[in-house]
């Protein structure tokens, strides 16, 4: 028997790309809805280095997704730390469906996108 435990982690710092997208279950419990924007900086095959955006459907419950729709925007940078889950379901022709969300643990906001360099310039002058 192994010593190892299994470990279902994900941490995510990035920007969000639309607005908080809040509902109720059928039990009033509120679920909110985040698409957060991760980016990296990689080489192409040219050897040039180009910007890798991955996109990632972040999944907020309770109090926590209606303090979300209340405080965050499309462009807030929020850290989240959860758990990846994949679910399936079949859609109006009978196809089956899946997708991959991650379930927040834990949210922070951390305030409005980082402006690049230019941006802050011409913004102070």
């Amino acid at each position: 028997m192994s010593s190892l435990r299994n470990v279902n982690k994900v941490i995510l710092m990035g920007n969000l790309g639309t607005d908080p997208e809040l509902r109720f279950t059928n039990k009033g419990t509120a679920v909110a809805n985040l698409s957060i924007a991760t980016n990296r900086s990689k080489k192409d095959t040219e050897g040039n280095w180009v910007e890798d955006t991955q996109w990632h459907r972040v999944v907020v419950w309770g109090r926590r997704a209606e303090t979300c729709k209340q405080f965050l925007m499309s462009g807030s940078r929020v850290y989240v730390e959860g758990y990846l889950q994949t679910r399936s379901w079949k859609d109006q022709d009978g196809q089956e469906r899946y997708t991959a969300e991650i379930q927040s643990e834990d949210i922070k906001f951390l305030g409005h996108r980082i402006e690049d360099q230019s941006s802050q310039t011409e913004a102070s002058a």
